[in-house]
């Protein structure tokens, strides 16, 4: 039912039924509850376009997706979990989630512009941020809303909710160090993505600490999905000087490199050592367990959208305050960053 049908039902006219039904004060009460009660009756939805005409707004938050980085970084169990919070946060505002996915291949800023120049949403949601990203400056200049999931180097402050990558990395290699290990390969996201920046420099600074010497041959970068995860574990294990450790910064990517270490004769926990990023669904099967770590997906989901809506609400004034904050990521003790299924006798 359209409002032109409502207001022929109740015998008014349009005008009435639209300010009745936006709680226009120059209403009558009496009529505002029988215009509100037959709408839910029958079925009314107000027409989304002719308002986003109206008022210049659409109630619309959008998450862009990059396949390309995000699917292999993250993965979808990551995200789904990640969404419920976000649209369970909008929703307190009357706002919706929609999700915009660039496919493979596809240039993001190519993809992000095309949207903005279409006023698909009032606010955006980054993920998968670069080192130097081009879709940042673009909303700064055009004055777009937006909230980013990572970090960047940019000149202008921007409101961003990242993980804890310092935390996760330090707690690692310290880990891996209490253990013994001199020799520690790091699998690192893509070299353009910004967290594998903050990522080997943290590892790098935990190396030094430690007494380490440093060897880039440890260190590879790639997509860190199960196949990256694969080869990775494959090309580091095949080195002269190969490593005895192993801390594997992506979703699934210790799903291939169990694979990967069994094809070659090495059993993880007992013939190398390793720590997995998170525990996600598709490394829980794994055996022995993955040593990874854990963080709330639907509480970090909530304060993007929190931060989203602060900064739709400070849009437009002087002075708008950017927030920068690291999500915590809490270590969960399995047995694959052992030797031989056993902790030193001090348990660190």
């Amino acid at each position: 039912m359209d409002i032109r049908s409502l207001a022929t039902h109740l015998g008014l006219s349009i005008g009435t039924v639209s300010r009745a039904l936006n709680d226009r004060k120059d209403v009558n009460p009496q009529t505002r509850q029988r215009v509100i009660e037959a709408a839910n009756t029958l079925g009314y939805t107000p027409n989304q376009s002719g308002r986003t005409l109206r008022s210049g707004r659409t109630g619309t938050v959008g998450f862009m997706l990059t396949l390309e980085h995000d699917s292999a970084v993250h993965g979808e169990p990551f995200f789904m979990a990640l969404w419920e919070g976000v649209q369970s946060g909008l929703a307190e505002h009357g706002l919706d989630l929609a999700v915009l996915l660039a496919r493979k291949g596809e240039d993001s800023f190519t993809f992000l512009r095309r949207h903005v120049s279409r006023g698909t949403v009032d606010a955006w949601l980054l993920s998968a941020t670069q080192v130097h990203d081009e879709r940042i400056a673009l909303l700064q200049k055009q004055n777009i809303p937006f909230v980013a999931l990572g970090r960047s180097e940019t000149e202008r402050p921007f409101t961003s909710i990242d993980l804890d990558f310092e935390t996760v990395v330090s707690e690692a290699i310290a880990l891996f160090v209490a253990n013994g290990h001199r020799r520690i390969g790091l699998v690192a996201p893509p070299a353009t993505i910004n967290n594998s920046q903050i990522v080997i420099a943290c590892y790098a600074a935990a190396i030094k600490a430690a007494g380490i010497a440093w060897d880039p041959v440890l260190i590879h970068t790639g997509d860190t999905d199960e196949s990256d995860g694969e080869f990775a574990a494959r090309e580091l294990m095949m080195l002269p000087d190969r490593p005895t450790a192993l801390l594997l910064m992506g979703e699934t990517a210790p799903v291939g490199a169990y694979r990967a270490l069994r094809a070659m004769g090495l059993e993880p926990g007992q013939d190398i050592a390793v720590i997995g990023l998170r525990d996600n669904p598709a490394c829980r099967s794994l055996l022995p367990e993955l040593t990874c770590f854990t963080l709330d997906l639907e509480a970090l989901g909530l304060a993007l959208a929190d931060a989203v809506v602060e900064t739709l609400a400070g849009h437009g004034k002087a002075e708008v305050l950017h927030s920068q904050r690291r999500w915590p990521m809490q270590l969960l003790r399995a047995r694959s960053h052992t030797i031989g299924g056993v902790e030193p006798e001090d348990g660190r």
